[in-house]
């Protein structure tokens, strides 16, 4: 026993000094030098490194675990040397092959959403950064006395800006493009033809079998667990990669937007949608989608008012159709759907049963009657590709340059800290 236990105290005496010794060894590597001002000079010859190495070589994987939007904060540091420099042609060809570098990666990579997020965090930043130091007063208000130390000095880069502002709304757009080709092969299955709630399969219109050609028999179907899964992952790698709050908000009001208007369009054209069965499982999957943008806190995002004809059709589908009374409710109710679509709606409506009748002419008539006045757009199916104007906001950063630590996986071992 006292062998084994001079063995054991010996082996943690071990253990722990060759912890203290990794310590030390970290510490050392990090060490910042006390005088360094947050810029990083490079040679003009390895201008093509520097853009290779951090932009058009990079995956966004080698850098998880460090500040987001890295690259960005590295590329204004060597901007702002040359700016101090006052080297007008180093800054001009710096930003230009910037430019031209990320354009390339996302041509390059035009179907991934990981390599599009991280370049529309970094291109934002970049931008964030030239305004945040750009000695504009109206841009430095939340700046520190050590912050507005890191200001341009010799140049106005206002129209560089510009273009950084247009090639973010490229990307942005390319964003789209991409998680809603990945949700939309989704939507019809998840959101009309699969049971959420179960038992309500066995509540269908009389006389119509399930839709041989519908997907939700194969192994192809979609439930709605599916499409809250893909909106986990686009949320969980637009905050990893830094991107700003108020971009993720308008993200996730455009996705709604194609959902709602993907579902509404294949409920105006399909008879054995149009059911009270159907109009329970769409008020049930709604609300699983709110309670998901509750639950990431994004429910102030608009993407709730996008699904308004959506919810509105839902309700139509399980009100009562028959008297002046049911028909006045009707109307007062959908008030985001157009004429052309409550008639169309009620001309499909499908009974569930054989106590229950279809929608009588005259019922329509009077809905027709009532809703004269609206000046409703004659179209009946939503633009599912609609695409609402960005706005992106200035987020200034709390960082100082003089803290940004560059890791020696970006191989940028000729920049020069001054």
């Amino acid at each position: 026993m006292k062998k084994v236990q001079d063995l054991e105290a010996a082996q943690a005496l071990a253990q722990s000094d060759r912890r203290r010794h990794e310590l030390t060894r970290q510490v050392t590597v990090q060490r910042k030098e006390k005088d360094f001002q947050g810029m990083l000079e490079y040679h003009k010859e390895d201008e093509a490194a520097l853009i290779r190495n951090l932009v058009t070589d990079l995956k966004p994987q080698t850098l998880l675990g460090t500040v987001p939007c890295l690259p960005a904060y590295i590329l204004y540091m060597c901007i702002r040397h040359a700016d101090y420099t006052n080297d007008d042609l180093k800054v001009h060809s710096l930003l230009t092959s910037t430019i031209n570098g990320i354009k390339k990666v996302l041509k390059k990579h035009n179907d991934d959403f990981e390599m599009t997020t991280f370049w529309l965090s970094n291109t934002c930043r970049l931008l964030h950064c030239l305004k945040q130091y750009s000695g504009d007063e109206g841009f430095m208000t939340q700046n520190t006395a050590k912050q507005n130390e890191h200001c341009l000095k010799n140049f106005d880069l206002t129209e560089y800006r510009q273009v950084l502002s247009d090639l973010s709304i490229q990307i942005y757009q390319q964003l789209i493009k991409i998680a809603e080709g990945l949700l939309q092969p989704m939507i019809v299955s998840a959101m009309l033809e699969n049971e959420s709630i179960q038992g309500l399969s066995g509540v269908k219109p009389t006389g119509y079998r399930k839709r041989s050609s519908s997907m939700a028999d194969g192994d192809n179907a979609y439930c709605l667990e599916a499409v809250i899964r893909q909106m986990n992952s686009f949320h969980t790698v637009m905050c990893d990669q830094g991107l700003d709050p108020e971009i993720i908000q308008q993200v996730f009001k455009q996705l709604f937007y194609m959902i709602s208007a993907v579902t509404l369009n294949n409920l105006l054209l399909r008879k054995d949608a149009c059911s009270w069965s159907t109009g329970m499982q769409l008020r049930y999957n709604i609300s699983q989608l709110e309670e998901w943008l509750r639950g990431r806190n994004l429910h102030q995002s608009g993407a709730v008012q996008t699904m308004e004809p959506l919810i509105q059709a839902a309700q139509l589908l399980q009100l009562k159709k028959k008297t002046q009374e049911d028909a006045e409710a009707i109307c007062s109710l959908c008030t985001a759907l157009s004429t052309q679509q409550i008639v169309k709606i009620l001309n499909l409506y499908t009974p569930l049963n054989e106590f229950e009748e279809r929608v009588t002419v005259a019922f329509i008539r009077t809905i027709q009657a009532q809703l004269q006045e609206r000046n409703d757009p004659q179209q009946l199916l939503l633009d599912f590709k609609h695409m609402f104007p960005v706005l992106f906001p200035f987020n200034p950063s709390s960082l100082t340059m003089d803290s940004i630590h560059i890791p020696a996986c970006l191989n940028l071992e000729f920049l020069n800290e001054v």
